[in-house]
């Protein structure tokens, strides 16, 4: 019997490597997709064009506030993976209505609709932000939320209403909050592609503050083995920490990014700290490890040496992307 799964910011980069995974030669047999994404300026089309002729595949232009619908999209499919998000912390702090918008209002809209439908599993994709900041350890699944950033408060409060849902409803809400993604297709406002781009056209690069805020890296393969494993083994109402192992300064990252892309330190120019700047996240895994068998694959020197290789081998799909950022 064939699941049919709704994803929510399918066109992304997170949720179209998730999409490409499921439908690709390696995913179940028995699924189809149905990507519902309004092709905000990080939702790019192309990157589900690998997936485009596959049967099980469907794709609807569409908001994720719009009822009527995401009630009629719900009627039809047996899950949702919600992926739909304003993600970028910088946009946020300059104006966070679209945020609470779409992370809040947004996600409230699929979980009515989810319930009304009689849905299945709802896995809500969060963030490691949500925690706030954290100066040694790891934080586990119970400690409280903390947000410090519009972005991550709209994500929190997401988190929040999902898991509502299902202590009020019985909806089988799964909430995954993974570390700072990447890999191939990130849309090049995030630090990586970011910096990779602009090393790649001889520009610099801006470091924030001291450089010395910690983030731990979760490449893509692993983000999707994460939530897949939670999507098909986890427990309605749990919270699932997702996390790569490879924490590294903001420092240490440049310079690995400097080396990659054959540039050195007059290609940095340090700026203003960000407002409000989280100095560490770091997430504990044990749960989503012993439970459900969840073990990061992709060496990070290996994961970013690919990662920068894509970007050399693909201008056609970032350049534009960057051209209409800068009008």
């Amino acid at each position: 019997m064939t699941t049919r799964i709704l994803v929510t910011g399918g066109a992304g980069f997170i949720g179209s490597h998730y999409v490409r995974t499921l439908l690709g030669p390696l995913g179940p047999d028995d699924t189809a997709v149905t990507v519902l994404d309004a092709l905000t300026y990080a939702g790019h089309p192309a990157n589900l064009d690998e997936v485009r002729g596959h049967p099980g595949f469907a794709f609807v232009h569409g908001d994720i506030t719009d009822r009527a619908l995401v009630e009629r999209l719900m009627a039809g499919h047996d899950q949702v993976v919600h992926f739909a998000a304003e993600s970028h912390v910088d946009r946020s702090i300059a104006d966070g209505s679209a945020f609470v918008r779409t992370n809040v209002l947004g996600t409230q809209t699929l979980l009515e609709a989810a319930h009304r439908a009689g849905t299945g599993t709802f896995v809500q994709v969060s963030t490691d932000e949500v925690y706030g900041s954290i100066d040694r350890g790891h934080w586990p699944e119970t400690d409280p939320l903390r947000p410090r950033s519009p972005y991550s408060a709209s994500k929190a409060a997401g988190d929040l209403i999902a898991l509502a849902h299902h202590h009020t409803h019985g909806l089988d809400v799964r909430v995954t909050r993974c570390t700072n993604n990447y890999g191939p297709r990130q849309f090049p406002e995030k630090v990586i592609p970011l910096f990779v781009t602009q090393l790649l056209d001889g520009g610099r690069v801006p470091l924030y503050g001291d450089g010395g805020n910690v983030r731990d890296w979760l490449h893509l393969d692993d983000h999707v083995q994460g939530i897949e494993l939670t999507r098909t083994r986890g427990r309605a109402g749990e919270v699932y920490n997702i996390g790569g192992g490879t924490e590294l300064t903001n420092l240490e990252l440049t310079e690995l990014l400097l080396a990659e892309c054959g540039a050195d330190w007059s290609s940095v120019r340090h700026v203003e700290d960000r407002k409000g700047h989280d100095r560490r996240y770091a997430v504990d895994c044990t749960k989503i490890r012993e439970e459900l068998g969840y073990v990061p694959r992709v060496p990070f020197d290996k994961g970013l040496a690919e990662t920068v290789q894509w970007y050399r081998d693909n201008r056609a799909w970032w350049e534009p992307l960057k051209r209409r950022a800068a009008r």
